[in-house]
């Protein structure tokens, strides 16, 4: 569904992705881990075209997307929920779910969209004609997932979902992260630094370290891997 080949990135002089691959199936939770600075982040936004890529491949569906505006690759379903969330903090939480269905004119089917992120959120229907910028970290996060989801994903981008969130806050985020994926057959690609929580939400991972992808297995086997559990799991 979704391929990087032989991605490179840079900013300016400096060498972020070095001939990144991965490749991510239909209907899969995949999660990339690594340190601060490993090049995460980057992958997400070479992408979703926010930083271009000097050389490589990144196709979706079969058709290249890497020279595609950003405008372009959202229309065609790959949607990325941003490290820091970056909701519209002047807007309420009715009016950010909106912005998230711009490209949509399906009303009926938009209001039915509605519902169902109030269901998977409820705070979020209590907190409906609240300012973005008034709630708490763990709500503006519940809104930036629930916006995204307005969008209709095919394929939904993560980027660091539990950053500065309460564990109790967190787990529940991983647990709607699951349901959205079970129920509405959406791929999640999940870019995440509690890994522990990462490799038992996903169904497989790659791991990356200075821009490199050095690993790549099933979840169950990087749980069971001694190198992983000292590195990331502090096991």
């Amino acid at each position: 569904m979704l391929k990087l080949e032989h991605v490179n990135t840079y900013y300016g002089n400096i060498h972020a992705l070095k001939d990144v691959d991965i490749e991510i199936q239909d209907g899969e939770i995949i999660t990339l881990i690594g340190a601060n600075g490993a090049g995460k982040s980057t992958t997400l936004m070479s992408i979703s075209g926010v930083v271009p890529i000097r050389s490589g491949s990144i196709s979706l569906d079969g058709e290249e997307i890497s020279q595609v505006p950003t405008e372009t690759i959202v229309d065609r379903g790959l949607i990325q929920v941003p490290e820091g969330r970056h909701i519209f903090p002047g807007l309420t939480v009715r009016e950010n779910l909106d912005m998230g269905a711009f490209l949509r004119n399906d009303k009926e089917q938009i209001k039915d969209d509605i519902e169902y992120v109030y269901s998977l959120f409820p705070i979020l229907a209590n907190r409906r004609h609240q300012m973005g910028g008034t709630l708490s970290g763990g709500e503006q996060q519940m809104l930036a997932i629930s916006r995204a989801l307005m969008a209709r994903p095919r394929i939904l981008l993560l980027d660091e979902p539990s950053l500065g969130l309460a564990p109790i806050i967190v787990q529940q985020i991983f647990n709607i992260i699951k349901k959205i994926n079970e129920e509405q057959k959406t791929t999640i690609f999940l870019v995440e630094q509690n890994a522990n929580l990462a490799l038992k939400t996903a169904h497989r991972a790659y791991v990356m370290e200075t821009g490199r992808i050095t690993q790549a297995d099933t979840t169950k086997n990087l749980l069971a891997n001694d190198t992983i559990r000292e590195a990331y799991l502090g096991v």
